[in-house]
């Protein structure tokens, strides 16, 4: 065996600190009888926005004096009824790092200061190999004595308790991953192969940033930033309001469809290049962000590409084969986050651009079937009136006739999950019903209708754009 994956607990697995949620356990059960110190939760949000600090760690040390007579098994109770609180508060992209570790065969590990009896029933519900926590000293009658067995697991004692552990096992620290949050822990994130700063304090982003170690938000896809607690695209969300685009006018229902919480897999149709925003603005209602997938040729744009990805896009290379796209979009649908695409894959053209019959690929129909996530259906009406696909940039001058755009957001459609091609003809349907009646009714374009349809500088054959196959150029 060689490495392993050792996390650390609170501001990584979890978003804050374990405390509170422990110390509710503790009284309930008895433990702790004394009032709440003033103050005692204000400590709490600033251990959750700034981290660890030396002071906090020197109580921290000194609790293990105030735990002197507790009885220990009312102690490991009562950490086990804190654990099924705080499981749910286990970040959703650190139970697929743990999943991924333990998959290629890496021990998984949970190093805390945190003593023992507090998190290993946790540890025991996230199923994690072992855990290196500080250890209370125990009296001949079942209760603590006041001592700390051993070291105080937080800075260099973190690192020594790992090597201590890892030793005997003949694990290699070179060939583990480690990761933390804290400037306190770079003594063991030094000591191993792939340290890994997740949601890290100032200092420990500063160290990261010299020493180029990778930064993760496990409460978001890798690669998605964060600062202040928020990352770019709920910044962004403020400014996705209707009154900031005066060249539109957007009628938008049906947005308490949208789940609130989980995740969700957001199908909507495709008319144009502003189709994006206009989604992002209808999810932006619930205050949610939302991953989209998007072409390659987004992503590889210069400065475009990059914030793409800070955003949560998901990149598409069309005509690959490749299911990685696919793999990364039920990544982030596991994880509880909403997820939206255009089953169509791009715009249609010429003719095609007119039938009242949508056609999509089978993606939305795959992604369903393996996460069994809702499949919201969202219609589009208007779009190409602002952005026509044959125009390089939106029409942002028109704001005395700006052009009505609709978005309807139906129910969750009910699918086979057996049928990728039966699911995915529910799906079109289900957004069709969501169009305007003109949208099901044939309608013969005039020339002018055609060439707005079509790319800038396009000389294709408009024929064959009838039977073109969803998603391809």
């Amino acid at each position: 065996m060689a490495g392993a994956a050792f996390f650390d607990l609170d501001r990584t697995l979890l978003m804050g600190a374990s405390g509170p949620v422990i110390s509710t356990a503790l009284r309930d059960a008895g433990v702790l009888t004394a009032p709440k110190l003033p103050g005692e939760g204000l400590l709490f949000k600033v251990f959750d926005v700034i981290g660890e600090t030396i002071p906090a760690m020197l109580l921290t040390r000194q609790a293990a004096r105030m735990a002197k007579g507790w009885d220990q098994a009312t102690v490991q109770a009562a950490a086990k009824a804190a654990a099924d609180e705080l499981i749910d508060h286990v970040l959703p992209y650190a139970l697929l790092l743990i999943a991924q570790h333990r998959a290629e065969g890496r021990p998984v590990v949970m190093a805390t200061t945190t003593p023992v009896d507090l998190v290993a029933p946790l540890a025991e519900l996230l199923e994690l190999d072992d855990v290196i926590a500080t250890r209370y000293g125990v009296d001949g009658i079942g209760g603590y004595d006041g001592s700390i067995d051993g070291e105080f697991v937080w800075g260099p004692g973190k690192l020594a308790a790992v090597r201590a552990w890892a030793e005997p096992r003949g694990i290699r620290l070179r060939d583990s991953y480690a990761y933390s949050d804290s400037f306190y822990d770079i003594p063991l994130l030094s000591a191993v192969g792939h340290p890994t700063a997740v949601n890290p304090d100032l200092r420990l982003a500063g160290v990261a940033a010299v020493r180029r170690w990778p930064v993760l938000h496990l409460d978001v896809p890798p690669g998605v930033p964060k600062l202040g607690g928020l990352e770019p695209q709920q910044v962004l969300q403020a400014f996705t309001r209707p009154e900031l685009f005066p060249f539109a006018r957007f009628h938008i229902e049906g947005v308490e469809h949208i789940p609130s919480r989980g995740g969700g897999l957001i199908c909507g149709n495709h008319r144009s290049y502003f189709d994006p925003l206009v989604m992002g603005m209808t999810l932006s209602q619930k205050g949610r962000p939302v991953r989209f997938l998007g072409k390659k040729e987004v992503f590889d744009a210069p400065v475009v590409g990059q914030i793409a990805k800070a955003m949560g896009g998901i990149r598409v290379d069309r005509g690959t084969g490749s299911d990685e796209p696919l793999e990364a979009a039920a990544a982030a649908l596991s994880a509880g986050q909403l997820v939206a695409l255009m089953p169509q894959g791009t715009i249609p053209r010429g003719p095609a651009f007119f039938d009242p019959a949508l056609k999509g690929r089978w993606g939305a129909a795959r992604l369903a079937a393996q996460t069994r996530v809702p499949v919201i259906p969202v219609g589009l009406w208007g779009t190409e009136k602002v952005w026509p696909r044959n125009a390089r940039l939106p029409d942002v001058l028109n704001i005395t006739d700006p052009p009505k755009i609709q978005v309807n957001v139906g129910p969750a459609v009910e699918l086979s999950y057996e049928d990728p091609d039966a699911d995915t003809a529910v799906i079109m349907a289900a957004i069709v019903e969501l169009l305007p009646p003109e949208a099901r009714e044939h309608h013969e374009p005039t020339g002018e209708e055609l060439a707005r349809t079509y790319p800038p500088g396009w000389t294709g054959d408009p024929d064959a754009e009838v039977e073109r196959r969803p998603g391809t150029d």
